[in-house]
């Protein structure tokens, strides 16, 4: 087998909760006199809690992640995966060099151009095309090289209109086309993409993994973060499970899939509330559902179901994206909704509690158990989610005359009129 491109020892990151950098000058002290006067080891490497962002834990220190070792070669394709807070977004970080480990060694063979975040790498007063010419530097690439490959930028971020305007004026969604082709086109070895694509519209995501999937077939490596199981599956060779900063599995896509989705059908199972976190600033305190003027978790075809979601504004934010997916007990997704569906703004002041009543006028699912998640987006930051909320259990209804039951995979009733 061939070198590694990405060789990861004994690495580890730990952070002090609600402290930027190291600490105070005492902590500091500290560390210096144990290790370069008493050549003792750090002692704030001996305390810190397992990142488990749902329990409160003892200790100040959290260990976000810890004694990771990898080894990923030329050509490969890796998604990794895994719940809010696993770690996934530290990692990359850390490969990045954004920021430092705590503990081990990182070794990457040839250049990696990643895109973690809406803005990384972006001067806000440059244009884009500025920007494009920024970045070529920072990867060590020629004013020439970064030249011939500007149009092609240009192109697949179909921003051509805006891209002399200051990057401080694009929308969310511009600044990751344009990030991403940037990444994308200057030929990196590896290249290292986070969440930060669920930014972009759907014609948009497609181009991306489309691009992505030509960047592997020509022996570059890609690393993917994600939460679209299919788009892991259908993109990406091996996969990486993260669990509460320590790898959990390693296999194939599809073995890693498999397993993710197999301890979160156990959570699901159990009938428990899964917080996936998220900053906050907007948070769910309550949901309820109402068939008609009676609240009721069982419905008929077609009935009318109305959900009431009530929301905590800890900060000011002008538009949020509330959405609600309707799942099989199996995690199969049925049907996603959102405000920006009915060109709903949702928005709110610090302080601020708000009821929002989403009112499905015909609950069309073939009879069976669904599970319903709420979850909340803003400027391409999670809010806060909740999956397992309730189930919520559909007959047939009287309106339906099939006297059979529906087909075993058929999820969806769609009503129709017949005429002769």
């Amino acid at each position: 087998m061939s070198e590694p491109v990405i060789k990861i020892e004994n690495l580890s990151k730990q952070y002090r909760l609600g402290t930027i950098g190291t600490g105070t000058i005492a902590h500091d002290l500290n560390r210096w006199w144990s290790t370069a006067i008493l050549n003792k080891e750090d002692p704030y490497l001996k305390v810190g809690d397992k990142n488990d962002r749902g329990i409160l834990g003892d200790s100040e220190y959290i260990w976000a992640l810890q004694n990771i070792n990898l080894e990923i070669h030329e050509g490969d394709v890796v998604g990794i995966i895994g719940r809010n807070g696993a770690g996934k977004s530290t990692l990359l970080k850390l490969l990045s060099r954004i920021t430092a480990p705590t503990t081990g060694s990182i070794k990457i063979k040839g250049r990696l151009a990643s895109l973690l975040e809406v803005g990384t790498g972006f001067h806000p007063e440059l244009t884009g095309r500025e920007n494009i010419y920024l970045n070529g530097a920072i990867l060590g690439m020629t004013k020439a090289e970064v030249s011939a490959k500007l149009d092609e930028i240009i192109e697949f971020s179909g921003c051509a209109r805006y891209i002399d305007t200051p990057v401080k004026r694009y929308s969310s969604g511009m600044t990751v086309r344009v990030g991403f082709a940037v990444a994308a086109f200057l030929e990196p070895e590896i290249l290292v993409v986070d969440e930060v694509l669920a930014v972009g519209d759907a014609e948009f995501q497609k181009k991306a993994i489309g691009k992505m999937k030509s960047v592997s077939e020509e022996g570059r490596t890609v690393l993917f973060v994600s939460h679209n199981m299919a788009s892991i599956k259908n993109l990406c060779t091996s996969g990486i499970l993260l669990n509460q900063g320590g790898v959990e599995f390693i296999g194939t896509a599809e073995e890693t899939v498999e397993r993710y989705l197999q301890d979160d059908l156990l959570a699901y199972e159990s009938g428990e509330v899964i917080d996936k976190g998220g900053n906050k600033h907007v948070e769910i305190v309550d949901y309820q559902t109402f068939r008609g003027p009676n609240k009721s978790i069982s419905f008929f075809t077609g009935d009318k179901l109305t959900l009431e979601v009530t929301l905590k504004f800890n900060e000011y934010i002008g538009n949020v994206d509330l959405g609600v997916n309707f799942k099989t007990t199996g995690l199969e997704l049925i049907s996603h909704i959102n405000n920006f569906d009915e060109h709903v703004s949702i928005s709110g002041n610090k302080g601020d509690v708000k009821k929002v009543r989403i009112i499905i006028e015909s609950i069309n699912f073939a009879p069976g158990t669904y599970v319903i998640d709420i979850g909340m987006v803003a400027v391409g930051e999670m809010l806060h989610s909740l999956e397992n909320c309730f189930e919520i259990d559909i007959q047939k209804g009287p309106n339906i005359g099939r006297p059979n039951i529906f087909p075993k995979n058929a999820k969806v009733f769609t009503p129709t009129r017949w005429e002769f």
